[in-house]
């Protein structure tokens, strides 16, 4: 799992550097004639590309084995105080003041 961006960032890094490597060779020449245009159409384009042969470098991927120096970390049970949250739902509140409203009624009621 930790190798997994090393090898993606060597992996972009030797793409960058076979797009540097590269040997571009012009082969033909190139020109473009734009037509000209007035009411009339006077001349017709001519467009032609200049040629390139390029030899990309030989790039080979792979892994070997380097000494890196990697934390380690341990863990161990303690016991602390967490906080907690208790939630009653609207039913059970209301089930509750109803019972405490009894409950002070029937004191009331031995006074």
């Amino acid at each position: 799992m930790r190798k997994t961006p090393l090898i993606l960032a060597g992996l972009f890094s030797i793409a960058s550097l076979g797009l540097v490597g590269c040997d571009v060779e012009k082969t033909a020449e190139g020109n473009v004639d734009v037509p000209k245009y007035e009411v009339a159409k006077t001349k017709e384009g001519d467009v032609t590309l200049p040629k390139y042969d390029v030899t990309a470098p030989d790039v080979k991927v792979g892994t070997k084995e380097a000494e890196v120096t990697v934390p380690k970390i341990t863990t161990e049970k303690e016991t602390l105080e967490v906080p907690t949250i208790g939630i009653k739902s609207a039913e059970e509140k209301k089930a509750e003041e109803q019972k405490m409203a009894q409950g002070q009624s029937s004191e009331t009621e031995k006074k």
